[in-house]
């Protein structure tokens, strides 16, 4: 009777969370209440503070139900400690975009996540939280980069930090840009291709003094000279 009574209460939980996902994505965060999401799942406003302490609780288990698996691994791994940490980095952002491309339910949070939220009042926690993933995952980048240019994978003179951002910066668009749409399905191999021309042009990177010339090469000698003459 007890284990019962526990499967009906997880099963409750579940399809809450299944109704939370479903009415966010249509109507927006903001302008779902928790009544709301109570009337479309049939159960008592009672039921869901039952389950979850408030709107913002309800969001962030929703959300951790598809991206717990990437914060724990292989998120967590140290990428500075493996044997290739330029593979341990490419196997994890790999894995974060096969999760959205093959998982229907993982595009639909992320739809909500990116398009669906305003993270203020009740959801500033949320977006903290979001916060603290995000720093975390580009320090573990960043780490491993340097840990790659120590093992001669990398350039010596390659900005890691700028190299970490740039690496997190399409990583977090591309989620951003294949959850708009909740129906669409990236190209097979789609997330190797990108993140390995990502990878690949680090070994292209220029040295600082090739980059201050090409910035003052980029300026057209005829408008420097149409300066010069102005004055």
């Amino acid at each position: 009777m007890v284990r019962r009574t526990k499967d009906e209460a997880l099963a409750t939980r579940s399809a809450l969370l299944d109704t939370a996902e479903r009415v966010f994505s249509e109507r927006g965060v903001s302008h779902t209440s928790l009544a709301d999401i109570a009337r479309a799942a049939g159960v008592t406003r009672g039921a869901i503070y039952w389950h979850f302490k408030d709107k913002a609780d309800l969001f962030c288990e929703m959300v951790g139900r598809v991206t717990l698996p990437m914060e724990d691994a292989p998120c967590q791994v140290n990428h500075g400690n493996a044997a290739d940490p330029l593979a341990s980095i490419r196997a994890m952002m790999i894995g974060i975009l096969k999760r959205i491309t093959n998982d229907e339910q993982a595009r639909r949070v992320f739809h909500v996540v990116f398009h669906k939220c305003e993270y203020v009042d009740e959801m500033t926690a949320v977006w903290d939280r979001f916060t603290e993933m995000q720093v975390g995952c580009l320090k573990g980048i960043e780490q491993g980069l340097n840990a790659a240019v120590k093992r001669g994978q990398l350039p010596k003179h390659l900005d890691t930090r700028r190299a970490a951002l740039g690496l997190h910066a399409m990583v977090d668009g591309l989620l951003s840009k294949w959850a708009s749409d909740p129906d669409y399905t990236p190209p097979a191999n789609e997330a190797e291709r990108v993140v390995d021309l990502f990878l690949n042009g680090l070994h292209a990177a220029p040295a600082s003094g090739a980059k201050r010339n090409l910035r003052k090469s980029a300026t057209p000698a005829s408008t420097r000279g149409g300066r010069r003459n102005a004055g």
